[in-house]
Order: C-alpha cells, then structure tokens, then sequence
C-alpha cells in the first residue's frame, strides 16, 4: 500500500509499505479516508522531535484522521461497547492507553505512561491507505458528517478536555491567545458556554476574522504580548476569568498570566517547539492563579459527534477546512501549513483519492 513517511527534517517520501495483516481480536482494520495536519505533526517535520520524542527512523505521520471498517476481530466493540461491523464510518482516538495502569483506572487515560500513539514516533500513523486500530478507540460517525469533519473530531476532543479543565462557568469573561484550528474551537466551545466578553487574539489576520465567525466578541489581530492592553480594555480593565493559551507557549503564555484576572484560572494548550516555558513567577503567584496543562483528551468523542452532526450542529468543522490535498501531495500541503501561506487554518489529505 501507498504510505507517507517522513524521513528526516522537512522531508516525506511516498512509500510503498506492506499491506497490514487482518484485525486480531479486538482489532478493527481500517480503511483511512482522511487525515487533518496538525500543529504537532509540524513540530517533527520541522524540527525532528515533539517535546522529548525524537525520531531517528522513517515513520508514517498523521493522527487526526477516520476511516471505514474494512474487517473486524473477534469482539470488535468500539469506543461506546456497541460491536462493529465491516462498511461503518469510524472515527479514530489515536491515543493506545494501557487501560491497565494506575491512570487509566483511575479514568485518565490521557496520562497514561505506557500509552502509544498514532502518528507520534515510533508508532506509525494514519498518512497511508489502511491500518489496524484498536476497536475500542474506534466510534461510529453518521453520514451528517463528512469525511474532513470526521477527522477533526481529534482537533475538537482536545479543545472539549481544554473546557472540560477551565471549568467554565456562564458570564465568566475569557480569552483565547492563538486562533489555529483548535483555539477557533475553544472560541466556539467558549461562546456556546455563554463567555462573554470572549477575546480572540492572533496575527494572521484571517485567522483573527474567522474567530469572530465563531464567537469571540473582540478581536485582537496582533501578538498577544504586545496586545496586552488592548485586551484588558475589552474586559473593562478586570482582566480574563479564563485565558486559553493555544499558540506557542512562548512568550503567549506570560501574556496569559497578564491577562488573567486575580483568582482567574489559565489553561496552556500550545506546545512550545523547544519545550520550555518561562513565566514571570510573581505575576502568577500574586494573582493567586490556576494554571493547568491541557495533555490530549479523554472521554469526549461521544460529545464531539454530537456537537457537530446534525443539519443545525453547534460546531461547524467543515468550516476550518482551507486545502485539501490527495496523499501523493502530502510534501506540498506540509509545506504549505509550515509557511502559513494561502489563507490555511486546516489542511486534509485524503489518502484514498
């Protein structure tokens, strides 16, 4: 089968992999039908690494992605207990918890040490044509939506465990620094939890415009670090019950604790391509503020399905698709999302096509 790897810094070659053998029990084999780049699969294509995961071989990237049950093993329940079947659209976790350990029982997941990780070396991802997954991470997705806005449910899982941290509650004022497909998510998540005044703050400016679309009631087209003024005067000088760091977490995060409002609670998303964070201690202790690190997501595809199926859903993931590309152009649509060019917020590739 047809397969993307990337095999060293800023490069992918399209290679033709063994076809995966069938679904053992509890396994379901997969037919991918589309793949969403993320942040994340930037980071190693840019810099060969995400936080202290190094590749040093070949692998095949992409883990926001869904796909249709080819076949299935012995047992094959998904993510919800109910069994699957061979021509079911599927939307895939691609989180492999141990579901043995101390955090997984305790019902996190997310935190699991011994977990492994579609698209995250070593474990190879979702850019090719089929692979096996484990049917429990498997969830059924109607035909409301589409292929592209099934692979984003991965991007709107981990905007919903963001809210689910931030504890939001209805008149709470809030900001999201860093609008890329899953800060515009926090937006609409935020805006549906009745946050107001809700700030979106980027540089680009479309990504700025379309986060009006989705709810904020300012916008900040800038960096936040040298906005901070100009947020603050949209809350009236309080500052953010809530601030959403979902860029960089560089110097968006010290920016986030300036935004906060005393008492006020700060959620970091973003993952710093150096894997450092500097923060300004006394700001944050003088405020007496929650800081809380976002990790992935857990228990939230259900939700997400819900959110955004329907002829009226709540979150439009359709509407952060910009480009699309079949898998043969892959290189082309990497290169496009690392530059930022052409107006992109989401890129899909449809390895199938």
């Amino acid at each position: 089968m047809h397969a993307i790897r990337l095999s060293g810094l800023r490069h992918l070659d399209r290679d033709e992999l063994p076809d995966p053998g069938p679904p053992c029990g509890g396994e379901v084999l997969v037919q991918v039908g589309a793949v969403g780049i993320c942040g994340s699969d930037l980071h190693m294509f840019e810099t060969g690494r995400i936080g202290t995961t190094v590749h040093d071989r070949p692998f095949v990237p992409g883990h926001e992605f869904m796909g249709t049950v080819l076949a299935v093993g012995p047992g094959a329940r998904d993510g919800t207990g109910a069994l699957l079947a061979a021509g079911m659209r599927i939307a895939i976790d691609p989180q492999i918890a141990c579901h043995a350990c101390e955090w997984c029982e305790a019902g996190h997941p997310n935190l699991c040490p011994h977990h492994r990780f579609f698209g995250v070396f070593p474990t190879d991802g979702a850019l090719c044509e089929r692979l096996v997954a484990p049917a429990r991470n498997c969830f059924q997705i109607p035909d409301t939506l589409s292929d592209a806005g099934g692979a984003l449910l991965e991007t709107l899982g981990v905007a919903l465990h963001a809210v689910d941290l931030a504890h939001l509650r209805v008149g709470w004022s809030g900001a999201v620094i860093g609008c890329g497909p899953v800060g515009l998510l926090l937006v609409r998540l935020a805006a549906l939890a009745g946050v107001r005044p809700l700030v979106a703050v980027d540089p680009l400016p479309w990504r700025a415009e379309l986060a009006r679309s989705f709810g904020a009631t300012h916008i900040v087209r800038g960096r936040a670090e040298e906005n901070v003024g100009t947020v603050l005067r949209a809350t009236g000088a309080r500052g953010c019950d809530v601030v959403f760091e979902a860029a960089s977490a560089g110097p968006e995060a010290q920016a986030a604790t300036e935004l906060a409002t005393p008492g006020g609670r700060v959620v970091l998303v973003g993952i710093p391509g150096d894997d450092r964070l500097a923060l300004t201690h006394s700001v944050a202790r003088r405020k007496g503020l929650t800081l809380v690190f976002s990790r992935r997501m857990k228990h939230v595809y259900p939700r997400a399905i819900a959110l955004a199926s329907g002829r009226e859903s709540a979150v439009d993931l359709d509407a952060l698709i910009t480009h699309e590309f079949v898998l043969a152009d892959t290189m082309r649509a990497f290169e496009l999302h690392a530059a930022y060019a052409d107006g992109v917020i989401k890129t899909i590739v449809y390895p199938g096509r």
